[in-house]
Order: structure tokens, then sequence, then C-alpha cells
């Protein structure tokens, strides 16, 4: 159970810091800023292990993580986001 909480907040740091590297206008608050972080450190894994920069067993760190939330925000505001 406390490695949910730890995931949670951790996501929260990390979709935060992604929205402060990409500021702009986007829907959502709280839980958007938590999913962004959240996912961005399964991406940031994803590529992490890809790049053979980890092991299977591994998780991505900050970095990486907040890497991967960018690049999910950047490719929501490339794709899903209508243009204005």
């Amino acid at each position: 159970m406390f490695w949910l909480i730890k995931t949670a907040i951790v996501g929260l740091i990390v979709g935060s810091i992604a929205k402060w590297v990409m500021p702009g206008k986007d829907p959502g608050g709280f839980w958007i800023t938590m999913a962004l972080g959240i996912a961005g450190s399964f991406v940031g894994t994803m590529i992490g292990q890809f790049a053979g920069l980890y092991d299977d067993s591994q998780a991505a760190g900050w970095i990486v993580s907040t890497i991967g939330a960018v690049l999910l925000l950047w490719a929501y505001r490339k794709f899903v986001q209508p243009s204005a």
C-alpha cells in the first residue's frame, strides 16, 4: 500500500515539474497533473530500459521521469488539444 502513496506523491511532483518546464493552458488540475507525472514515470522507465539505462527491475529516476512527463505533455498538446 505504501508504494501506491509513494507513486502518487512522486507523480504529483514530476507532473508539476513538467508543467513548470512547459507552461501553458491545459485542462485539468491536481488529478491530471498527478496522472501526467505517473504516466511520465512509466514512459521514462520504458525509454530508459529500451536505451539500456535500466534493468528490467529498475524504475526511472526523477530526471528521466520528468522527461517522460514532458514528452507526454508535448504529445497531448500536439495531437489531442484542439488548436486555438
